[in-house]
């Protein structure tokens, strides 16, 4: 474990996350842990601001954890959310969901935003960052090739900024990278230390 985050040696942590990038980036700070999912219903209330849904999903996925958590563990959520022109575009449902969220994303900037939530038997905190990106105009055939060849359904707006998609399309990045692959470190890294 880093030096930094040596007080965390007597705490068990908990990742509430499938996403291996998720599990790669938590590794990459030192931290053990270990992961368990519960699967939660996603579905963000249709009245509820884009801006807030990253945050709601990952306090719903720290709120529905199953078993109590013990003195010594710090359970950890997130949820990422891609807003293109106020939609939230999710993760897609089928090839054709996927190519017309890409298609969405082309020759323009989208937000991204990550929520974390951080979670012990005494208290919870959820902490958030945001990121602009931006697409050159994307050919169909590109959109097409990337789909079928990474089949991006567990991701939200159809794409991996770490992946074939993102070296060839991604312009700029307004934010930090880890934001928009779905774990801010730097957030992370600083409520660990203080916990």
């Amino acid at each position: 474990m880093e030096p930094f985050l040596t007080k965390l040696h007597d705490k068990r942590i908990i990742l509430a996350s499938n996403s291996p990038r998720r599990q790669e980036l938590l590794k990459a700070l030192g931290v053990d842990f270990e992961v368990k999912v519960h699967p939660v219903d996603e579905t963000v209330p249709t009245d509820l601001p884009a801006e807030y849904a990253a945050a709601y999903l990952s306090k719903l996925k720290a709120d529905s954890f199953p078993v109590p958590l013990g003195e010594n563990e710090i359970l950890i959520t997130a949820d990422t959310i891609v807003i293109v022109k106020g939609r939230i575009l999710g993760k897609p449902n089928s090839e054709l969901e996927a190519f017309e969220m890409i298609k969405s994303l082309s020759g323009a900037t989208h937000t991204v935003m990550t929520a974390v939530t951080f979670k012990d038997s005494k208290r919870q905190i959820t902490v958030e960052d945001e990121a602009k990106v931006s697409f050159r105009f994307l050919e169909e055939d590109e959109i097409w090739y990337y789909i079928r060849n990474f089949k991006p359904f567990d991701k939200a707006g159809a794409y991996g900024i770490q992946e074939w998609i993102g070296f060839v399309g991604v312009t700029s990045i307004e934010g930090s990278y880890f934001t928009v692959m779905g774990f801010p470190q730097h957030l992370v890294y600083q409520q660990l230390k203080k916990w």
